[in-house]
């Protein structure tokens, strides 16, 4: 996996000061997207050992609230078996801090609506998730006065709400 820019102090993708990770590679091309150029799955730099060290560091402080995973895509399914692992360590050394993600796919309780955003590890993988934002940009429905996505179409999803609860839980209204 490739990564096309990472933000260390973040205020607009998530709540709190973020760590934004935007990987490269997506199938979907939504028109307009604000990102097109992460498109590409060779866009950026390699995902390695070093780079995961680096954004680790920068999730350390006190005043960073989480990690946010943008795209590209995440959902595609060599991203997830890139990110697992990584989102597995920030869970184990950062515990309090959230990890939020966000999708052009929909997401249905055990995986993703559609077919070619699923892998053996999309469970896993979004179990580790604390917010969910998915849907696909829609320019049509496009509204700036929207917390945390770019058209009306898109759900802040609290995951595991949604685990507990055996139905879809909006974070956000």
């Amino acid at each position: 996996m490739n990564v096309a820019e990472i933000k260390k102090t973040d205020i607009a993708n998530g709540e709190g000061v973020r760590v934004s990770l935007f990987v490269s590679g997506c199938r979907r091309h939504c028109k307009n997207c604000f990102n097109g150029i992460a498109w590409d799955f060779n866009y950026g730099r390699p995902f390695d050992n070093e780079l995961q060290e680096e954004i680790l560091e920068s999730l350390a402080p006190d005043y960073i609230a989480g990690l946010s995973l943008l795209g590209g895509e995440p959902f595609e399914p060599e991203n997830q078996h890139a990110l697992l692992p990584f989102i597995k360590k920030v869970k184990s050394r950062f515990p309090h801090k959230t990890v939020w993600c966000y999708t052009g796919y929909t997401f249905d309780l055990n995986a993703m609506k559609e077919a070619q955003a699923n892998s053996e590890v999309t469970r896993e993988f979004l179990g580790l998730l604390d917010i969910l934002v998915d849907g696909p940009f829609m320019e049509e429905l496009k509204d700036i006065r929207l917390k945390f996505r770019g058209s009306a179409n898109q759900r802040v999803i609290d995951v595991q709400k949604s685990y507990k609860s055996g139905r879809v839980e909006l974070y956000l209204e």
